[in-house]
């Protein structure tokens, strides 16, 4: 699986942190409670596009690191 580029929208995030549960290592919650990126390389690519998906609000974005080919929200 491919390594990714991970953006937070920081206006979508609304602070559920589903994504510190399922990628503790990747995010984390900022002092506004807002998820941000510790360690892009923290947790598996694939608990990366777990948590991605599991967002609520689709805050989190992911693109193919290699090919830049957005892999996350899909269109």
């Amino acid at each position: 699986m491919a390594k990714y580029k991970i953006e937070v929208d920081r206006e979508t995030c609304i602070g559920d942190q589903l994504c510190c549960n399922e990628a503790a290592n990747t995010f984390e919650m900022d002092d506004e409670d807002i998820a941000v990126v510790k360690d892009p390389t923290g947790d598996s690519p694939e608990d990366v596009l777990t948590a991605a998906q599991g967002c609520p609000t689709d805050a989190i974005i992911l693109h193919d690191e290699d090919t830049g080919e957005k892999i996350w929200p899909e269109e």
